[in-house]
């Protein structure tokens, strides 16, 4: 590793389903991208520690609230990295209301390996 290059990015994921958050830790860490998974908001923000470059994937169906109920409230208006929505639904207001809400990328569950990839790459600037 050159000790002058940057850290690499770190990438937040946030989803209650198991396998999702699973699938998408492993593919970012092929990508030799550093990974922290959580089930809930909750636990994301207990463990939450900015990072040098890096971004949150989150979900918008989780049980306790909506990814964008999250990034609408106090603890999520202060995130200082950017955040790629997920969500397995297609409506064209909710992209609309994540977009209001700051969302720097919003995808469409199942989101392929390529599209997945090269969004986080691109958001964090980790290419």
């Amino acid at each position: 590793m050159d000790a002058h290059a940057p850290p690499r990015a770190k990438v937040f994921v946030v989803d209650d389903d198991d396998a999702v958050r699973d699938s998408i830790k492993v593919l970012l860490e092929v990508h030799g991208l550093e990974v922290e998974d959580y089930g809930s908001t909750g636990e994301f923000v207990r463990h939450y520690r900015r990072p040098g470059r890096g971004c949150l994937i989150l979900d918008q169906h989780l049980p306790a609230a909506t990814g964008i109920d999250f990034l609408n409230s106090p603890v999520g208006r202060s995130l200082d990295i950017p955040v790629i929505l997920i969500t397995g639904r297609g409506d064209p207001r909710l992209e609309i209301a994540a977009r209001l809400a700051g969302v720097a990328e919003f995808l469409h569950k199942p989101v392929s390996e390529k599209v997945l990839v090269a969004t986080v790459v691109r958001i964090t600037g980790d290419g």
